[in-house]
């Protein structure tokens, strides 16, 4: 481990920039980001918006003249004071509702965390899911403690090569320049606790992320008292095929129960955000067979105070290993637990596709009170799924609810339309969230005034796509077709639509792609052009998904498109940001009924960019025919073609017509109404607030009170 991570010696007056730089509360507290704007603008845009790489490189005189000026005093005073109180957690949401739980923590258990781009432990939506709820949390008051693990290698950099083809390259964390700070036990070592793994104790210690009032534990066995293969546990996210994972995920649960009671946090309610972490729910029976319960008395306590969230909306996509591998990594584990081999396999057993097959969401629906789904499509496909578990029940009956995923408003929303609100609805807007009515407000936001605030964030992506392949020009690239594929050529008035999630086939990418001659006819047309922008990242092991990109990518350097058809590389949280603000439609089509959920859509959405997309996840709930369009569910079996089919009409006959009917202040009226919708849907139904308040009322606190359980657990 790295030691405590070292600034510059600051000066007396600027202290406190060290406690602001280290706690990521920053990232989504306005005041707290233009103090580090304020310090060196065009540093501050340099390092991707992270204060401590911005602290260690700017002047000491420019800190010395910071210190001296009075406006920036003022500034930096009023972002302590914040931080100070947001620790105290007085007068928040849930110390108000629930003053008896307050204090009492929940752990909240994730295989990733998408907090901020600086520490890259995160792939794509499960992620940035568990960080904005680790951010929600925070705001509300929720007294919760994230359990991850720490990827030394991060996930991967991505570069595409002028055929398309994507290289993925290692993204290290460099915990000198993250707000990361080590776990040390009371001797000063990092090593905290022990797993047994591969027939050896594997020595674990944990890095702390404070998120706001929220600490993140990350786990880390990148230790040199471990053996080389034990290691490299931690240095990459979801890499080296099935026994890692396995391993990683038996780090993850049963290291993450022992760091926690390591630290003295005894939580009363436990999340394990997706099956990953089912191994917690293990752990904390094992715990209490050695205080000498059974397995049934063990079982009851520990689906009492635990919630389990699956993500994952097809059968195929859940993690399963076979109980040789299970035997190898964690070894006769039952014997401690006082159990037999085949008792313990039985809880991860599934009734129809067993095979010898551990299967961890069994595992987890098995040990859970609580099961849910993440929206309301997801939870019938979810009850659908797993039926098998109770045979005797009425499909509908199967005690497995949703709650569908909320995106986290500070982070998301663009300066310009939070300050457009504020002027609005009143500059204690963002306090106000539960007030009923407040979002119904934005249906009478002055026309032309969002239309110039969406307008000018449109106009700073466009700016970040240029200098963006400037930069890539000057450090990486070597040919110029890399420029016309990274969107030199965007038209700054052309309708921009964006498309950015992770690479998957059934993401469908290329489904615009179906009728090259048709797109070129929709985007080509002088009197109202159309462009693309393409970012996300496919699996390293997903080779179809490669092809995928490759075949989208190849589009970008077909002259007859004019350079309308952009690709941006490396797709993560600080593009991610430019792209939802910035775009000016949202395409999102995965083939139903494979979407859980789906973010993106949200967070564009709250900056006034509407979605058209096929109606899966959220947008199947989200859809209210005024706040974008909706690709009907075919009748066929021939669903690329339907869906192709409805969206280039969408495009032609309703979507680009809108778009370009202007008023004669060049106001799209009929667009910004739609714009309007889309905001006030996303901020009413689809922020985090809503979807945190939900697991707080409807899942915390029952399983802080040992209640958690919403019915009988599975019989098969």
């Amino acid at each position: 481990m790295e030691p405590l991570t070292r600034l510059p010696a600051l000066p007396e007056r600027l202290a406190g920039l060290a406690g602001l730089a280290t706690n990521l509360w920053w990232s989504w507290h306005r005041e707290s980001r233009m103090l580090f704007r304020a310090i060196d603008e065009v540093l501050w845009h340099r390092t991707r918006h992270n204060p401590l790489e911005l602290l260690q490189e700017v002047e000491p005189q420019r800190l010395a003249a910071c210190a001296a000026n009075p406006e920036f005093l003022a500034l930096y005073d009023r972002a302590s004071a914040d931080l100070a109180h947001a620790l105290t957690r007085e007068g928040t949401w849930f110390r108000r509702r629930f003053p008896e739980f307050d204090g009492r923590p929940i752990a909240y258990f994730s295989a990733e965390f998408a907090v901020h781009n600086s520490v890259p432990i995160y792939s794509g939506g499960l992620g940035v899911l568990a960080g904005d709820h680790c951010k929600t949390a925070s705001d509300l008051g929720v007294p919760l403690v994230g359990v991850g693990l720490m990827y030394t290698k991060g996930y991967f950099d991505q570069q595409i090569r002028l055929d398309g083809w994507q290289q993925d390259v290692d993204d290290p964390v460099d915990p000198s320049r993250s707000p990361l700070l080590p776990v040390l036990d009371e001797t000063g070592s990092p090593y905290l606790v022990t797993v047994p793994c591969a027939d050896r104790e594997v020595h674990v210690g944990a890095w702390l992320l404070r998120v706001g009032a929220v600490p993140l534990y990350l786990l880390d066995t990148n230790l040199e008292r471990n053996e080389p293969a034990d290691q490299a546990l931690s240095h990459k996210l979801y890499a080296g095929g099935a026994e890692m994972r396995l391993r990683q995920e038996w780090v993850l649960g049963a290291g993450g129960v022992r760091v926690l009671r390591r630290l003295g946090i005894d939580p009363t309610a436990w999340h394990a955000n997706e099956g990953h972490a089912a191994f917690m729910f293990v752990e904390r029976l094992r715990e209490l067979m050695l205080q000498g319960k059974s397995l049934s008395d063990a079982r009851v306590e520990v689906r009492g105070h635990s919630v389990f969230t699956t993500h994952t909306p097809v059968p195929a996509g859940h993690d399963r290993f076979s109980q040789d591998q299970v035997e190898r990594c964690i070894g006769p584990y039952w014997e401690s637990m006082g159990i037999d081999r085949e008792t313990f396999f039985g809880l991860g057993r599934h009734p129809v596709e067993d095979h010898g097959q551990f299967h961890m969401t069994a595992l987890a629906i098995r040990l859970a009170g609580s099961v849910n789904a993440v929206s309301a499509l997801h939870g019938e496909e979810t009850r659908h799924i797993w039926h098998v578990l109770w045979p005797d029940r009425e499909r509908g009956a199967v005690p497995i609810e949703h709650v569908t995923n909320g995106v986290h408003l500070a982070t998301w929303m663009a300066p310009q339309i939070m300050d457009l609100l504020s002027s609005h609805l009143g500059p204690d807007w963002g306090a106000r969230l539960d007030s009923e009515g407040l979002w119904d407000a934005v249906l009478t936001l002055d026309d032309a005034q969002l239309w110039q605030a969406h307008c000018s964030v449109r106009e700073r992506l466009l700016d970040f796509i240029r200098e963006d392949a400037r930069r890539r020009w000057r450090e990486q690239w070597k040919e110029p077709g890399h420029l016309v594929a990274a969107g030199t050529l965007l038209d700054p008035h052309a309708l921009t639509i964006g498309f950015a999630r992770r690479f998957a086939t059934y993401k469908r990418a290329d489904l615009l792609f179906r009728d090259p001659d048709r797109l070129r006819r929709i985007l080509t047309p002088s009197h109202r052009p159309v462009q693309l922008v393409f970012a996300g990242k496919a699996h390293p092991a997903d080779e179809p998904a490669k092809h995928l990109l490759q075949r989208v990518y190849g589009f970008t350097r077909d002259a007859t498109f004019e350079g309308r058809i952009t690709f941006l590389e490396d797709y993560e949280m600080h593009l991610a940001h430019r792209l939802v603000q910035g775009v000016d439609l949202w395409l999102n089509v995965p083939r139903v009924p494979m979407e859980a959920c789906g973010t993106s859509g949200m967070k564009a959405a709250l900056n006034g960019v509407p979605q058209v997309g096929t109606l899966d996840g959220w947008w199947a709930e989200g859809w209210t025919g005024r706040n974008g369009w909706a690709i009907p569910k075919p009748d066929d079996e021939e669903v690329d073609e339907h869906d192709a089919e409805h969206l280039y009409q969408l495009l032609e006959e309703e979507i680009v017509p809108l778009y370009y009917r202007r008023d004669d202040r060049g106001v799209p009226l009929e667009w910004v109404g739609h714009m309007k919708h889309a905001i006030r849907e996303a901020g009413e139904r689809f922020a985090g607030r809503r979807m945190v308040q939900q697991y707080v009322r409807e899942y915390y606190v029952p399983a802080m009170a040992g209640q958690a359980a919403l019915g009988d657990p599975p019989t098969a």
